[in-house]
């Protein structure tokens, strides 16, 4: 009988726990569903001892990562809205950064949504593929040009790393761990019995489209006014009239934050809206182009074949949740 995978959950002060509670509540349900201990997971932290973590949560750590035993480590994300913050604390954590660095080659190491910059900066990621969320893949490709970015990927799995991009980007390490030791099967049963997000990842196109993923004050107004407005309004004098701004600020702080001209950006928070309709609802694609305001329904399906590679019916069919 194999041993049980030892994995480490890290704690750093700042960090958004939540995702690790999941994690765990995950690999311990396995545990349980096979009648055996395949995962056993453990809060590590630089030091042993409470670890004040993000909103006021102080959390125990019960290892040191210096001295612990572990198979693996699951690095969680920390809340930040711009790189400027991502530094400030990277800065802040050169200790953990170096302990990263220095952990044991055979060490596999996890991460998922801001959690991936520290990975990074420990030069972890160097020489291999890496996703991590969209707003700061073109700072990670400046400043760890050794790392193979490809933002576009939702997760990548490497043989002793894997990285994801978003806050729920634990949910695909855990479903290739399940799916891995245990089975498909079974890790669909548990997340019907525990009543867990959906772990399907939305088309690429979509990475990162939501208003509550938007990086900074600006882009969330923006997002919600071509939310607002029909697809035929939407055009950057509009736009830049109604935030307040030039045209050319709009354009140039939309293309400096999110690394797309502002018709890109725009046109796809309005296809995202498209998008939802089509995987949550059973409306026909008429009814979508005269709700959202595009000018045909040959327009709208157009410009959605155009960004995802797919038709309406087929991005209904592979990606519905009715």
């Amino acid at each position: 009988m194999a041993a049980p995978l030892r994995i480490g959950l890290l704690l750093y002060p700042d960090c958004m726990p939540a995702g690790l509670f999941a994690f765990a509540d995950l690999l311990h349900a396995s545990n349980r569903r096979v009648g055996r201990t395949l995962f056993e997971a453990r809060h590590v932290a630089l030091h042993a001892g409470p670890v004040a973590c993000a909103h006021g949560v102080s959390l125990l750590a019960t290892d040191s990562l210096e001295r612990v035993e572990l198979d693996a480590l699951l690095v969680p994300g920390f809340w930040a809205e711009s790189a400027p913050q991502v530094d400030a604390l990277l800065d802040a954590h050169l200790a953990l950064v170096r302990a990263l660095a220095e952990a044991g080659k055979r060490l596999q190491l996890w991460s998922y949504c801001t959690g991936v910059c520290l990975l990074a900066a420990a030069g972890r990621l160097n020489g291999q593929p890496a996703t991590v969320t969209w707003w700061l893949a073109e700072t990670m490709r400046q400043r760890h040009a050794k790392v193979h970015w490809q933002s576009e990927q939702n997760c990548i799995f490497n043989a002793k790393t894997a990285t994801a991009s978003g806050v729920n980007g634990y949910l695909p390490i855990a479903q290739a761990l399940i799916e891995r030791r245990v089975s498909a099967a079974i890790f669909r049963d548990l997340t019907r019995l525990m009543v867990l997000p959906r772990p399907a990842l939305p088309h690429a196109a979509f990475q990162g489209a939501s208003l509550m993923e938007q990086s900074g004050t600006l882009l969330r107004q923006l997002h919600a006014l071509i939310e607002q407005l029909p697809a035929e309004q939407i055009r950057v004098a509009v736009l830049a009239s109604r935030l307040g701004i030039s045209e050319r600020t709009l354009a140039r702080r939309v293309s400096s934050e999110t690394g797309r001209p502002l018709a890109t950006f725009a046109r796809r928070v309005k296809l995202n809206q498209v998008s939802e309709r089509l995987t949550l609802t059973a409306l026909p694609v008429s009814s979508i182009s005269a709700e959202l305001g595009f000018s045909s329904d040959s327009n709208l399906r157009r410009m959605f074949k155009e960004l995802t590679g797919l038709t309406p019916a087929e991005y209904r069919q592979k990606f519905a949740r009715l």
